[in-house]
């Protein structure tokens, strides 16, 4: 499967959808674990507009975007400075930072899942503002 801003941001967006139902019946826990997903492939969409068609990058840049950290990849965005400068985006980047690979092996709580759906969703989340950037 091709790894390119297209496909990265349609997962996004499929990802967020299938937190949404997952939360809406009753299943938080994978809610959450797919909405850290959402944000993880919405900036892997955005790291990939940063590669141009006839460069080859480098080869640590390509390497450190093999990760699951969103921390890393907001880094690799070059948008942390923008999202630590809006309040907004701010407080939502720090709920949706709290997110791991890890998160699979952890009973989240409705509250829990609704705060990063809540953090992620809607015209003033992170998600669309990450797409937004594409």
């Amino acid at each position: 499967m091709a790894q390119d801003r297209a496909t990265f941001q349609q997962l996004a967006e499929e990802r967020l959808a299938e937190a949404t139902l997952l939360l809406a019946q009753g299943y938080p826990s994978g809610a959450y674990y797919l909405a850290g997903y959402a944000v993880e492939c919405a900036l892997k969409a955005s790291i990939a507009t940063r590669f141009k068609a006839d460069e080859i990058p480098d080869k640590s840049l390509v390497n450190s975007v093999y990760t699951h950290k969103l921390i890393e990849l907001l880094r690799l965005s070059g948008l942390e400075h923008e999202v630590k400068a809006d309040k907004t985006l701010s407080g939502s980047w720090t709920v949706a930072s709290e997110w791991s690979e890890q998160a699979r092996y952890r009973a989240w709580t409705t509250d829990e899942a609704s705060a990063m759906l809540n953090a992620i969703s809607g015209n003033e989340g992170l998600l669309k503002w990450l797409l937004n950037r594409l």
